[in-house]
């Protein structure tokens, strides 16, 4: 099966396409004009027929959704990335039960912000399963996982909430079952 990459006159379609040469990987483009609409024609949306949803279909919206994918990035994912080298992979690092108890408090700051937030809206971006709530699964499960730490999703009624609806998508659920 060969890749393909559609719409590559653009911008972010050439990142892809870097990244595929970067890494010496096969594809074939798939020219798309988007600023004649074509994204928007039923057979593209039948590729992805979300079309872009992910990103939001405002521009505020895709603020919203640019907003929490930095807070995921630089507040959410350190602490648990922490969590997860000291609890999963002492092989790794010095297990530190300091390291372990500060990325605790700090992943709980962010959850307690989190909370607020989701106490306003379904998801967090707005009331539509965003990029910035997909970020969030691969890792959330390691910490409702492997590292024994779910209370800290499970105590936050909004964010339970939240979790056990993105981490039920059936998109997550064929992502696990790939990869037993």
């Amino acid at each position: 099966m060969v890749v393909k990459v559609y719409g590559p006159a653009y911008g972010a379609p050439k990142r892809v396409l870097l990244c595929l040469l970067e890494k010496e990987i096969e594809f074939e483009t798939v020219p798309v004009d988007i600023i004649a609409g074509e994204n928007h024609n039923p057979d593209f949306l039948k590729l992805q027929p979300q079309g872009t949803d992910l990103l939001g279909k405002t521009i505020e919206e895709q603020g919203l959704v640019n907003q929490w994918l930095e807070v995921e990035a630089h507040r959410y994912h350190p602490p648990l990335f922490d969590l997860e080298l000291h609890i999963m992979f002492p092989n790794f690092v010095v297990r530190s039960e300091q390291v372990i108890k500060e990325s605790e408090e700090k992943l709980g700051k962010v959850l307690d912000i989190y909370e607020d937030r989701l106490s306003k809206s379904k998801y967090l971006a707005g009331d539509f399963f965003s990029l910035a709530d997909l970020s969030h699964i691969p890792f959330t499960c390691y910490l409702v996982g492997p590292i024994g730490k779910g209370y800290m999703i499970k105590e936050r009624k909004h964010v339970s909430a939240w979790w056990d609806d993105i981490s039920s998508r059936p998109s997550w659920l064929k992502v696990l079952e790939i990869c037993k």
